[in-house]
């Protein structure tokens, strides 16, 4: 629970590097998110070096503190391993959000940037990066040390809640 409540969007991060051990563990809590039928319909691609990472800060109006980030990560759908049809959406979210609670387990900082389902960000994305037409890029999620303070603060709100009925 505690990743939980201390997971905060982090935009502004540190110039030291993200360790491939590190990255690692990131996607080994991605991997092991659940998926409809444990299809798995993902994949990950990693960027490391600044002219990825400039790319990716172009793709959007909300994306340019990736430049800045050490390393980011881009989730994607795999449409030919997605047997229960669009579901997919629904796997990558999962792994997004494990890498935004692995992330802070580990001390770093994250934020989640949305591509899909927006067509511009994601031909942007399939064209620079060279995705197959089968791979659709879901989300970005820049990764690094935290250049800013990661206060926890509790989102509970009794209002939402509903039992049995509305």
């Amino acid at each position: 629970m505690d990743a939980i409540l201390k997971r905060r969007s982090i935009r502004r991060y540190k110039s030291d590097e993200v360790s491939n051990d590190l990255i690692k563990k990131i996607l080994e809590a991605a991997m092991n998110a659940p998926s409809a039928g444990n299809e798995q319909p993902w994949h990950f691609i990693v960027i490391k070096n600044k002219g990825g990472l400039q790319k990716l800060a172009e793709s959007s109006p909300y994306a340019k503190m990736v430049k800045d980030a050490p390393c980011a990560i881009v989730v994607c759908g795999d449409l030919n391993l997605d047997k229960h049809q669009g579901y997919w959406v629904q796997d990558c979210s999962a792994a997004s959000e494990n890498i935004l609670l692995e992330v802070t387990e580990l001390n770093l900082g994250a934020v989640w940037l949305g591509v899909y389902p927006l067509k511009e960000r994601i031909e942007y994305i399939k064209e620079q990066f060279k995705l197959p037409e089968n791979i659709i890029p879901f989300s970005i999620i820049p990764v690094g040390h935290p250049a800013q303070e990661m206060k926890p603060v509790s989102r509970y709100n009794q209002q939402r809640i509903h039992y049995e009925n509305w």
